[in-house]
């Protein structure tokens, strides 16, 4: 039987780069000066479409994930991305004024931290269940 190539792989780089930069952004707005915050909106706002398109994809293959503990493994991880995307869509939603961005405050910090490591810990646990569990692992 040919395999055919996973789609929710390709798609996950792109909230996943999305994010990570909009809390990078967020947090050097600490420095005096530095308006790079101003990119976190636009960047959450793709990163979060993104992530819905992606994990829509991840649900079509997870018939693919054998039972036992890589699909515990998955449950872990599709909580985790889920749980970020959450984070960080509350992100975007507390700092919008107008459909304008907002300068982060406390709370969009603390949102982002915790998004960032739920993205961090989930990617962790989709890249255990490629290379330790082989879930839709090409191989020549």
């Amino acid at each position: 039987m040919k395999q055919n190539h996973p789609l929710h792989p390709a798609l996950v780089h792109f909230p996943i780069t999305c994010w990570s930069l909009a809390a990078v952004a967020d947090f050097a707005s600490l420095w005096p000066g530095d308006n790079t915050w101003h990119w976190s909106a636009g960047l959450l706002a793709i990163g979060c479409g993104m992530a819905v398109i992606a994990m829509l994809a991840g649900l079509l293959e997870l018939s693919y994930v054998p039972e036992g503990p890589a699909m515990h493994t998955t449950y872990w991880h599709m909580g985790l991305m889920l749980a970020a995307c959450a984070l960080f869509s509350a992100r975007l939603l507390l700092r919008l004024e107008n459909f304008q961005s907002m300068q982060p405050n406390a709370v969009s910090l603390i949102l982002d931290s915790f998004g960032l490591s739920a993205l961090l810990f989930g990617g962790w646990l989709g890249g255990k269940l490629v290379y330790h569990h082989n879930v839709r692992r090409l191989t020549k």
